[in-house]
């Protein structure tokens, strides 16, 4: 007797990160043979900035043929299955205009692969984090407020978002150590430094450049941008802990499957076998945290943004000695450093902690038993990391290319045209989510949008500072859930979370965060 074969419905599952962001650059590209070409006129600022002018936006030809040399030259900017394919590649390689490359980021997360392998093989995190579990037996869900708001404020001042990355393996073992998941984990900096950003009361890179091209003062607004700040931070805070609360209840079991391989603990509490918390132990921990000591100063623009010269005034003096400055080399202060300068950080922490922990050693057969064999074996692990950064930079190749973003942006500039005062910060959070969607990088955006939307706010008797308020605040929530960007995708995949799970538990606070930031706006613009 011949059975029926039986045939289930397979359950739907979210494709990989990788699968939805070459997805989304198909898409892109698919546009721009839809999306009328344009371009607006540039000007030239007292910066020395190329910024677009108000009011100046053309449509364009798809193709377009010109004579140079004598010769015909035919363009077309659509974009096609080459370029799709291309799309990695030049994100990863190419700088231009509000697109940058991301080769410095990838090969930061790869020494950092190497960092993370040599302080992990000494024993010394599980050592440290088995200790503070220890102490706070009871308390551990307070370890969640103390790193969310060390996040806001690195976002509210400086930026912190792409940095964050490095923070996953100080904050993922300590999380699931104190019995929550890895999801727990990636709400505490993704939140925590979005929240941060949402909020950017003097960041720079966010606010700062956007203040800037609506020619305005980075302290205007500065009032309703702490509110946002404080409110939104204690949604995160509630929500995380509440979250991290029912997951040690022994709720949300789906979340946490894959959380029992990377473990240092279990749910009750310490193992056993934690190592012993020795001296050399000791030293490696404080030679870890020393590293993201320097790596948070190093970042924040003292100088340039603050007017604080302590580290120039420092760096000058170290330089100058005799011998000693030449032996250092060309070393620049704290504040100006960047990614290339972060690798070399990380590096050379390698160094020292790899050099203490396996000094004595006899030298052994297995080829990752040993430094260099550790640190590539690190490397090699963030590789997925890297890789999924370059492939989101290749969606604003795919736009700048095809010459749809100026189009895009025109669009919103339709639609805030002669919108009522009390209206006007909502419509333009509401305009700014797609194209915060759509060009990821905060400094990017400013640049290529201010200088077109801030001038509306004057038909309709508002203060800039809104529109400024509004496109920080719309960035900020965008950038803590768009596959676009680098850091949530690649946080994600460190604490072992799928894109589609980081949807269905956050939608809500996300609602809140846009509910909080409207109301306030609001409330100001009326006032």
């Amino acid at each position: 007797m011949v059975e029926k074969a039986k045939t289930k419905m397979r359950k739907w599952k979210m494709p990989s990160a990788f699968a939805i962001i070459f997805g989304i650059t198909a898409v892109m590209a698919l546009l721009t043979w839809v999306v009328p070409s344009g371009h607006y006129e540039l000007a030239t600022n007292a910066d020395g900035d190329e910024v677009p002018v108000a009011g100046t936006y053309r449509q364009t030809e798809k193709v377009t043929t010109e004579t140079v040399d004598g010769e015909e030259v035919t363009t077309d900017v659509r974009q096609g299955l080459w370029e799709v394919a291309k799309a990695p590649i030049e994100g990863t390689l190419r700088s231009e205009g509000a697109t940058q490359g991301a080769i410095d980021v990838m090969l930061f997360v790869l020494i950092l692969g190497g960092f993370l392998g040599i302080v992990m093989k000494t024993g010394a995190l599980d050592a440290l984090f088995g200790s503070i579990i220890r102490k706070l037996k009871g308390r551990e869900i307070w370890i969640i407020p103390i790193l969310m708001t060390f996040f806001a404020l690195g976002g509210t001042t400086y930026g912190m978002q792409e940095e964050t990355v490095a923070f996953y393996a100080l904050v993922i073992p300590l999380v699931l150590a104190a019995g929550y998941n890895g999801l727990t984990a990636a709400m505490v900096i993704i939140l925590g430094a979005g929240v941060g950003v949402l909020g950017s009361t003097i960041n720079p890179f966010s606010t700062g450049i956007a203040s800037g091209f609506a020619n305005v003062s980075i302290g205007d607004g500065i009032i309703p941008r702490l509110v946002i700040l404080v409110l939104c931070l204690v949604a995160a805070i509630w929500f995380t802990m509440r979250y991290a609360s029912k997951v040690k209840a022994g709720k949300f079991k789906q979340d946490s499957k894959r959380d029992e391989r990377i473990a240092n603990t279990n749910a009750a509490g310490v193992r056993a076998e934690v190592p012993e918390f020795t001296t050399k132990r000791k030293w490696i921990a404080a030679l870890f945290g020393l590293t993201f000591l320097i790596m948070v100063l190093s970042v924040i623009p003292w100088a340039y943004k603050f007017n604080i010269t302590f580290f120039e005034d420092l760096n000058s003096w170290v330089l100058g000695l005799p011998v000693i400055g030449a032996a250092i080399g060309k070393l620049i202060p704290l504040g100006d450093w960047w990614f290339n300068e972060l690798s070399a950080l990380f590096f050379i922490s390698s160094l020292i902690i790899g050099t203490i922990h396996f000094h004595g050693r006899n030298r052994s057969d297995d080829e990752e038993d040993n430094l260099f064999g550790t640190f590539v074996a690190g490397a090699r692990d963030l590789l997925a990391v890297a890789l999924i950064i370059g492939f989101a930079r290749g969606v604003s190749i795919i736009m700048a290319d095809g010459q749809i973003m100026d189009t895009i942006i025109h669009g919103g500039e339709e639609l805030l045209s002669g919108v009522h005062s009390a209206v006007l910060p909502a419509l333009a959070f509401i305009v700014y989510l797609p194209l915060s969607f759509l060009i990821p990088s905060t400094s990017g955006l400013a640049t290529a949008t201010m200088p077109i939307l801030a001038p509306l706010a004057d038909f309709a008797n508002l203060d800039r500072s809104l529109i400024v308020t509004a496109f920080a605040t719309s960035a900020g929530v965008i950038n803590m859930i768009a596959p676009t960007v680098a850091s949530v995708m690649g946080g994600l995949v460190l604490a072992k979370v799928s894109y589609g799970l980081w949807l269905r538990r956050t939608w809500k606070i996300m609602l809140v965060f846009s509910a909080i930031s409207i109301a306030v706006m609001t409330i100001f613009s009326l006032i």
